[in-house]
């Protein structure tokens, strides 16, 4: 019980030192992308690939916005990985999308990326070729943020309140955030499934 209990303190304590203001640049940017006619990418691997795969379901459902991973086609992944090298996947499917001015690259990472290190090396190549077209830069990330936190437009760092539980923490938030900003009334379009539901409706289904 006492783990239980410290990672939900970990949890709240956490909430409470989010850059709120990171996540209201983070809405203006979501926003300016959409009402231009523009796409977001969103980028993470490992458990972050997960997260960005649950991510683009939600923002062209609920946010009517024409999202996409890479990491959800994995035939083409794994080509350019075999071919390429895993270091230039996301920047080279970003090429062969035409990522413009008017799009936005989404990062979900706990480190943020960097390249001396070699530790998701190919998130810094991607940030590195969204800068040069003039993309929009969004992130999430723990740790103190690495590349991503350096490039972006808007990034909320996720606090490191215990470095035990950086990793689970950090992509939890993820998906909090990415959740809060779809369900933000200035970028919802389609109200989520269960709250559309009326109470009369939920009794007639039993």
């Amino acid at each position: 019980m006492a783990y239980i209990d410290d990672y939900f303190k970990e949890a709240v304590s956490i909430i409470d030192m989010i850059n709120k203001d990171e996540v209201t640049r983070m809405i203006e940017a979501v926003l300016q992308i959409r009402e231009e006619g523009g796409r977001l990418f969103f980028l993470g691997v490992g458990g972050s690939a997960g997260n960005c795969s649950h991510a683009v379901n939600d923002f062209r459902k609920i946010a009517g916005i024409e999202a996409y991973a890479p990491v959800d086609n994995v035939s083409e992944l794994t080509a350019r990985t075999n071919d390429e090298g895993w270091h230039t996947v996301f920047a080279e499917w970003l090429k062969t999308s035409n990522l413009g001015e008017k799009d936005g690259v989404f990062v979900f990472s706990v480190g943020g990326g960097d390249k001396e290190k070699n530790i998701s090396a190919n998130l810094v190549y991607a940030l590195e070729y969204a800068r040069s077209k003039k993309a929009k830069i969004l992130g999430v990330v723990g740790r103190d943020g690495g590349f991503t936190a350096k490039v972006a437009d808007a990034c909320v760092i996720i606090p490191t309140v215990n470095p035990k539980t950086i990793t689970p923490h950090t992509e939890s938030f993820h998906s909090m955030i990415w959740h809060l900003i779809v369900s933000d009334p200035r970028i919802m379009k389609m109200s989520n499934k269960w709250e559309s539901v009326s109470r009369e409706q939920i009794a007639d289904d039993r």
